[in-house]
């Protein structure tokens, strides 16, 4: 009988340290602090919407307006996103840069002499969604205008940056350090030199652009048809290097970058 109690208390040791371990496993309660921090880190996480765009025609009361000199074609679409503010800033945009073709005014006669073709103008805008990382994401506005009787048309892309989390565009002082433009401006003549000097264009000459966006290894700014280069040449693009903007851009504003090691 001495021998069987002894066995029964074996046995009991085992499942005592089995109750301790599964004791010891079961899930610590979160203090509220941290609770409320992980809550607000959800939050601000999940308040950032991955954008989901596509190009649509926009609606035309006219979509072709005509003077006493002539008719204008209008051909414009744009985008519609799931962010709402998004499709408005870019509507007003287009109604702003061309009224006339939301204008309930009815057309003008054309004035022209008999048997000759009345001119015709074109006018094209486009919109489109380009990137988006975490909280900035990038659009274009391409333009396309013939004028009747020019030697050729004139095309322009302008590229829309956005702050996600704030709700607005992005300007270039908006994301520069206070007081770093001049900087800028000497790494990116540096970084460009022999395409300037191919140009002739010396250091005084160039200029900030505010039309710009995040590249794969920088921040490329554009410059408009004829200011740097021929027509043929098409819309001039310099690209500033992430790695010299490391102390010229709000850290907010810098893209993540790999840490080499040193050698």
């Amino acid at each position: 009988m001495e021998i069987r109690k002894n066995k029964q208390w074996l046995w009991a040791v085992p499942v005592s340290l089995a109750a301790l371990v599964m004791a010891g496993c079961q899930e610590r309660a979160v203090p509220k602090n941290e609770q409320a921090t992980t809550t607000k880190q959800q939050e601000k996480s999940e308040s950032i919407a991955l954008i989901q765009a596509k190009v649509v025609p926009v609606k035309l009361t006219k979509p072709e307006a005509c003077d006493a000199n002539g008719c204008m074609q209008y051909d414009i679409q744009s985008v519609k996103t799931n962010l709402k503010w998004i499709d408005d800033y870019f509507i007003d945009r287009i109604k702003k840069a061309d009224p006339i073709a939301f204008s309930t005014a009815p057309n003008q006669k054309i004035n022209t002499a008999e048997g000759a073709e009345p001119n015709l103008s074109q006018s094209s805008t486009f919109v489109r969604f380009i990137a988006q990382q975490y909280d900035q994401a990038t659009f274009a506005i391409q333009t396309y205008t013939y004028s009747s009787g020019a030697a050729h048309g004139m095309h322009h892309q302008e590229f829309v940056n956005f702050d996600l989390k704030n709700k607005k565009r992005l300007a270039l002082q908006d994301i520069l350090v206070k007081g770093a433009e001049q900087q800028v401006l000497n790494a990116l003549y540096d970084s460009n030199s022999i395409w300037l000097d191919q140009h002739t264009i010396e250091r005084s000459q160039l200029k900030l652009s505010d039309n710009f966006y995040y590249g794969a290894n920088g921040i490329v700014f554009v410059y408009p048809l004829y200011e740097l280069a021929s027509y043929a040449e098409g819309m001039t693009e310099l690209t500033l290097p992430y790695v010299a903007l490391s102390k010229l851009v709000k850290a907010q504003y810098l893209p993540s970058l790999p840490h080499y090691p040193t050698p």
